[in-house]
């Protein structure tokens, strides 16, 4: 007996070791919790301060990461924003179908890091037939029977691996670049990305698709395609109509609007001013100008032209038909297209490939402006003064150095002066002279003498 008894040690201040001395938490977790209307007992809570009782093992609630890596930050911080995308998809049997037997649908699977919840989206497809968009909500989703008390972690996924949601099998086939950088920094072995199976009602789809198709395909013109895309887009040219073969008649410069929105022509006359012409609003309003047929005459008569306006044509101007140095019919007169605005020239440029547009000059030179003589200086005034009256009949003041007057306006030389004569009247008369620096000014002023008569 003497063997198996130790002594203890005396239970005095300093030798008896207490484990609980360096606790700071002594609550008593609540062990039994309502359910069903009786108390249950939860034999999932732990003991006092949190620890777990004997025999009794946590399971950890979230991703455990690897310790050492990264900061101390917590999940929801450290991982804000971060998601981890798998491309996957699952297998649907079909028993109402005549076909085909099961789909293959097309999943993501996002993983959000900051809190392990998954959101499992479906892309839509045309006429699809299914409910498609978010298949499953963003929560934690539990792990399969037996362990459906644990949750889905970020080791849970890889791929060409099956998950399953709810009793629903997803094949993750692959991940972006940022989920393989990530689950590698981690250490896990990534496996080879998987193919996705065809789908027989996709395949059977676009056989039906495909014999619907013509033979001979069309372009399909929307109505207000042309509109919508040249809506406010303006081909400008200058034009002149040489009218001098009629009595009175002369050379009239013109502006030629084509409007690509509706292939639409307008056209304003230039009056120069002092030219004696009424100024109207425009020469030809807003229209689609129509073409002169090939067993018609180009007339310039203009009472036959106003006849000819009501008939009916299927041929009208476009902007195909407007070049530099081309003549087009305005109902009856030969209008001859001479220049264009710049867009006009990168319109042309981008569609047709035109690089050529040299203007058609029709216009003489103007002639040189006489050279403009400087009468010699008569010594009035200053030199700048008297060319101010040379450059137009009300002469502007010189533009004054100001600079200069700021810096050297109190700076003043002085000169005492005597009149050089043999008179003996003005010999003795002393002048005093005064040149300022700011504007180089002078000033002669006489000193006063007693008795100078």
């Amino acid at each position: 007996l003497a063997s198996h008894f130790i002594m203890a040690l005396p239970l005095m201040p300093g030798n008896s070791p207490n484990a609980q001395l360096k606790k700071e938490r002594f609550h008593k977790s609540q062990h039994f919790i309502v359910y069903g209307g009786g108390m249950v007992l939860d034999l999932e809570k732990p003991g006092i301060g949190g620890e777990p009782l004997v025999g009794q093992k946590f399971l950890p609630k979230y991703s455990v990461y690897p310790k050492g890596e990264g900061s101390d930050l917590p999940s929801w911080v450290a991982f804000d924003k971060q998601t981890l995308r798998f491309d996957a998809y699952f297998k649907e049997p079909e028993y109402d179908a005549k076909v085909e037997t099961h789909r293959i649908r097309k999943c993501k699977i996002f993983f959000y890091l900051e809190d392990d919840t998954i959101h499992v989206i479906e892309p839509s497809f045309k006429n699809s037939g299914l409910p498609q968009g978010t298949l499953i909500h963003r929560h934690r989703i539990p792990l399969p029977p037996p362990n459906d008390n644990q949750f889905y972690n970020v080791f849970h996924f890889n791929i060409n691996k099956d998950i399953v949601f709810y009793s629903r099998t997803f094949t993750v086939t692959d991940c972006d670049l940022f989920t393989k950088n990530f689950l590698s920094k981690l250490g896990i072995t990534l496996n080879e990305p998987a193919t996705v199976p065809e789908d027989p009602y996709t395949n059977l789809r676009l056989q039906h698709e495909a014999s619907m198709n013509p033979l001979r395909p069309y372009e399909r013109l929307h109505p207000l395609k042309q509109f919508l895309e040249n809506d406010g887009k303006t081909l400008r040219f200058y034009c002149l109509w040489d009218d001098t073969d009629n009595l009175f008649g002369d050379q009239r410069e013109l502006v030629l609007h084509y409007y690509l929105a509706d292939d639409t022509i307008e056209v304003i006359e230039v009056i120069p001013p002092n030219s004696g012409r009424v100024h109207v609003p425009k020469f030809l309003r807003r229209c689609k100008l129509p073409k002169v047929r090939a067993n018609e005459e180009l007339t310039t008569f203009f009472p036959l032209a106003l006849l000819q306006i009501g008939a009916a044509t299927d041929e009208f101007y476009k902007d195909c038909d407007l070049a530099i140095g081309k003549e087009i019919n305005v109902f009856g007169r030969r209008v001859l297209l001479t220049d264009c605005d710049e867009f006009t020239k990168a319109y042309y440029r981008f569609k047709y490939g035109t690089e050529d547009f040299t203007p058609v000059q029709h216009k003489a030179p103007p002639a040189p402006k006489p050279p403009r003589l400087v009468p010699p200086y008569n010594g009035f005034g200053s030199e700048e003064d008297s060319l101010g009256n040379c450059h137009g009949l009300m002469p502007k003041p010189v533009h004054k150095d100001f600079k200069k007057f700021m810096e050297k306006d109190s700076n003043v030389l002085r000169f005492k002066a005597r009149m050089m004569t043999t008179d003996p009247v003005h010999r003795g008369r002393v002048f005093l002279i005064t040149y300022f620096l700011s504007d180089d000014s002078l000033s002669v002023f006489e000193l006063e003498q007693k008795n100078s008569g």
